[in-house]
């Protein structure tokens, strides 16, 4: 039997808010203990990414932790499905925000600044809070399949007041650059994974990876700064807590990356300005990895060699008819 997952989405997004709180917590911890348990591909991945993060802990902590993580992935979803339903006051007492002022030195004085976020926590939590305690955000959504599915997180990312260019169109880059010069504004981009020819290849954790390059080209670019955000669960107690209506709160750790020095060579400063953040970046899933859902290959001796060879050989003829 095939499951129409657009109708499946829209079904979640009209109801889940209608739900309270502690029962759809419940659904979704037991989809995510039945997702680990049933031990598929993408599960496998994730604890084999959470063993690079964590290499001191033991085989039987790397799958507790693979558990811990599922939860926290599902935990993402249910609260998605159900943010259009919360209220200014219950996202603000969710969302604890570290490390802001420098972020809003820029945008208070007209600017813009780029954010490259990894998938950690409630992205989306992040951007509805942000659009309206810092600047309005901008950012890009994948084009999803089938497109009934990217419908929906279209229409629930514009309804919580982000504006979204769908990755793919025409000028997107241009688009972005155009928006980070006119601020003030903030433009997120999720960025810890691209195996196109235009990644990044970063050291992760000791290893290899290949990253997005966009953070690092746009903030250059447009000549505003980068920063990292990590986002990670946190628990909730007391007012807060009672504000929330969740155990569970958002800490968002603004991290401001350093200028490349300008001895750098120009072909060089993408590469450099990008493991700077993902540095920064590795540091805050090293803290709390079970918040970091990568369940797809990021690390470089986990692609195919074939294919891995070929998107370096594609990114060599992009450089040389750029230098061209």
């Amino acid at each position: 039997m095939r499951i129409d997952s657009g109708r499946l989405f829209a079904f979640a997004w009209r109801h889940a808010g209608r739900l309270p709180g502690g029962v759809l917590r419940c659904v979704a911890a037991a989809a995510a203990d039945a997702v680990w348990a049933l031990r598929g591909g993408g599960v496998r991945q994730l604890e084999r990414n959470l063993a690079r993060a964590r290499p001191d802990l033991s085989d039987a902590q790397v799958r507790r932790l693979g558990r811990a993580a599922m939860r926290s992935y599902l935990r993402y979803f249910s609260e998605a499905f159900a943010l259009s339903s919360w209220s200014a006051d219950e996202v603000d007492a969710r969302v604890r925000a570290v490390g802001a002022d420098a972020l809003r030195a820029h945008t208070d004085a007209g600017g813009s600044a780029v954010l490259a976020l990894g998938h950690l926590g409630n992205w989306d939590l992040a951007g509805a809070w942000a659009t309206r305690a810092i600047a309005p955000v901008t950012t890009v959504a994948e084009r999803l399949e089938p497109p009934e599915v990217f419908e929906e997180f279209l229409r629930f990312r514009e309804g919580i007041g982000l504006r979204i260019l769908p990755l793919g169109d025409a000028d997107v880059f241009r688009e972005l650059v155009r928006s980070a010069r006119t601020g003030p504004g903030i433009v997120p981009l999720l960025a810890d994974r691209d195996l196109t020819a235009r990644g990044v290849e970063v050291d992760l954790f000791g290893r290899r990876a290949r990253v997005a390059a966009g953070p690092a080209a746009l903030a250059l670019t447009a000549g505003v700064p980068l920063f990292t955000a990590i986002l990670t669960y946190e628990r909730l107690h007391g007012e807060r807590r009672r504000r929330a209506r969740s155990p569970w709160g958002l800490r968002i750790d603004f991290v401001e990356i350093p200028p490349v020095p300008p001895d750098v060579p120009r072909a060089e400063r993408v590469a450099v300005l990008t493991q700077a953040w993902v540095d920064a970046l590795a540091a805050g899933i090293e803290r709390r990895p079970q918040d970091w859902h990568m369940l797809q290959k990021v690390f470089v001796e986990d692609l195919d060699p074939d294919r891995y060879a070929a998107t370096k050989a594609a990114a060599g003829e992009q450089d040389a008819q750029v230098r061209a």
